[in-house]
């Protein structure tokens, strides 16, 4: 398959324009209500179950992790992943930003919750994404709301230059083969839409 070959896929459409919309929509909503109940003190900072602006890959620029309505995505792409890769994957976690002007996210691999990732593009300005293919080739992929990349997140470098615009919203969608020794299940949660600070709290009752 050409997922394995090249270590990527690009995939138009895979979102309407309307649910792409929507998903934007929520997420500028969600930093606009997670600013106010920080500004406010009516919540910590050190609280992120709302979201953070203080992610060091993304200083200042609201991000948030295991967001239902995105873990839901996770959950529902599933299939659409497995069929386009040739792998039978397991759901890890998901994470979004609502990326603003001069942001830059640096030259990086993803860490083992990922070893099939996808960003998608659900709005804002155009800021396209760079990776090295298994070939070493740079690549350079502009996404439109709902268009999607599917790559091998703990294995090609990614990145994007300094952004120019206004705002970007993306979601990451992670995944992992299960034929890995380590399949993370869940990113070390009991299931998914539970926030980080839940990891190896609780064992799954059996």
């Amino acid at each position: 398959m050409k997922f394995k070959k090249k270590g990527y896929l690009i995939k138009k459409e895979v979102l309407s324009k309307e649910m792409s919309y929507f998903f934007y929509n929520y997420l500028t909503l969600k930093k606009q209500v997670a600013d106010t109940l920080f500004k406010t003190t009516y919540i910590s900072t050190a609280d992120p179950d709302w979201g953070v602006f203080n992610d060091p890959q993304a200083p200042g620029t609201y991000s948030i992790y295991a967001d239902i309505v995105m873990e839901t995505l996770v959950r529902l792409l599933k299939p659409f992943m497995e069929k386009e890769t040739g792998l039978k994957l397991i759901e890890t976690y998901s994470y979004a930003r609502l990326y603003k002007k001069n942001d830059v996210l640096k030259k990086h691999v993803d860490r083992k919750s990922c070893s099939v990732s996808a960003t998608l593009n659900l709005g804002g300005d155009e800021w396209p994404i760079f990776l090295r293919d298994k070939s070493k080739k740079e690549i350079k992929v502009n996404l439109r709301p709902g268009d999607l990349l599917i790559y091998e997140g703990c294995q090609l470098e990614h990145w994007r230059e300094k952004f120019k615009g206004d705002s970007c919203g993306q979601t990451f969608l992670h995944y992992n083969d299960t034929s890995l020794k380590t399949k993370n299940v869940f990113d070390g949660r009991v299931h998914l839409g539970l926030p980080s600070w839940f990891k190896n709290k609780f064992k799954e009752k059996k």
